[in-house]
């Protein structure tokens, strides 16, 4: 990975934040953990700095990291709720947690992670809290794909994009909505904290704001009617998200009419990035990858009603 100006003053930044007021060298270490256009990740013992997206409010910012400090049983809490400037990117520093280890996909913690969505939804949402921005990740990923192409394998993720509702296309407000919402949950937002054994904890709140909670299920939803997941994956989740009081979708019965428009959105987010990463790579797509796209060829020409999810 290519060393530039913002990761080393980022690395250095942890640094100081793990050992306040200390100058002499340390045998900690440093060790980035993402470094992509809209998030730059790096760890020094146990602190994390992060410098997020370029644009990104401060005025959004804030009450996000107040709301994972008010919700420490729930939301990982920032070290302070303040951001600090760096190279034009705002900058926020977090305790170290555990994530998931992909190598072991058998001990994902489904019920762990459905739970805390339950109880993040459940929880009121403060005045002045952003929207949720699920609905604009999905349409900045479509138009980064039609602004890579407009061919080939996009044609059906095209497709699939325009049967969904305005709302799901971040084209109209998520009217109605005032449930407190992560907003891109997927396994690589938890983490074990304090690490490496620690409770699980929801991280990232870039995107956290008030909207349709079902988004939040949407991704493994979505997996699953794509063949991705399996069933039994699948039930833990549903399962434990509803015992756990989940509002997202009813209680008992088909949950299908409320995941539905989310579960197409993801679907269509995730084929989208698939084929832009796939070009950039110069290479064809994987398996999973070419899932995916299928879903959105049989979404783009079947009626929207897919209660039996994408995978027949």
């Amino acid at each position: 990975m290519t060393t530039h100006p913002l990761l080393t003053e980022l690395t250095f930044r942890a640094r100081s934040a793990a050992h306040p007021g200390e100058e002499k060298a340390c045998g900690c270490g440093a060790a980035t953990l993402a470094d992509r256009p809209d998030a730059t990740v790096v760890r020094h013992a146990d602190t994390v700095a992060k410098a997020h997206a370029p644009g990104t409010a401060p005025a959004d910012l804030a009450p996000r990291l107040a709301m994972a400090a008010r919700l420490p049983g729930i939301l990982l809490p920032p070290l302070g709720e303040t951001s600090v400037g760096l190279h034009g990117r705002l900058v926020t520093f977090w305790p170290y947690g555990e994530p998931v280890d992909p190598e072991h996909p058998d001990a994902a913690p489904w019920e762990p992670a459905a739970t805390l969505l339950a109880h993040l939804h459940r929880t009121p949402a403060p005045p002045g809290l952003p929207p949720m921005r699920g609905p604009a990740k999905a349409a900045l990923a479509v138009g980064r794909l039609l602004a890579t192409t407009r061919r080939g394998h996009a044609l059906p993720v095209l497709r699939a994009w325009l049967t969904l509702p305005a709302w799901a296309r971040a084209e109209t407000p998520m009217s109605g909505t005032t449930t407190l919402c992560h907003g891109d949950l997927h396994l690589g937002q938890l983490v074990r904290h304090p690490a490496p054994d620690g409770p699980w904890r929801l991280i990232d709140v870039d995107d956290l704001g008030v909207g349709e909670p079902a988004w939040d299920l949407a991704r493994p939803a979505a997996w699953y009617a794509c063949g991705l997941l399996p069933p039994d994956d699948w039930s833990r989740f549903l399962g434990a998200y509803r015992a756990a009081g989940g509002p997202a979708v009813p209680a008992g019965g088909d949950p299908w009419p409320a995941l539905d428009v989310p579960a197409r959105a993801l679907t269509v987010q995730t084929a989208a990035r698939a084929i832009v990463k796939a070009i950039e790579a110069g290479r064809a797509l994987d398996d999973v990858e070419q899932a995916v796209v299928d879903a959105c060829d049989r979404m783009g020409s079947a009626p929207p009603q897919l209660a039996d999810g994408f995978a027949k």
